[in-house]
């Protein structure tokens, strides 16, 4: 777990409310086709968001290089959710 990289990441507000939709993606992705199992789409992410496309991607390889969010290719779309366990440990390590 890279302490910086995840300071770094939740630094800015953006990021920290990508976070917080990750966190539920039933409620701020319900129109998504396919299962949120998977994550969450990055181009609804983009739309929730109001940025440019390649903005949120820069957010998005932030927030994957700190490891607070992992993702999975499904034909040409990326899914992103939450790394619970990352975020956790992180958590537990503030906490000390």
């Amino acid at each position: 777990m890279d302490i910086d990289a995840i300071h770094k990441a939740l630094a800015n507000p953006m990021r920290r409310q990508i976070l917080a939709w990750l966190k539920e993606p039933e409620v701020y992705f319900a129109a998504q086709q396919h299962p949120l199992s998977l994550g969450v789409c990055a181009g609804l992410i983009d739309q929730q968001t109001g940025l440019s496309q390649s903005t949120v991607s820069a957010h998005l390889a932030i927030l994957l290089k700190a490891g607070l969010i992992t993702n999975q290719k499904v034909g040409q779309w990326n899914y992103f959710k939450r790394n619970e366990e990352t975020i956790a440990a992180f958590i537990a390590q503030m906490t000390l």
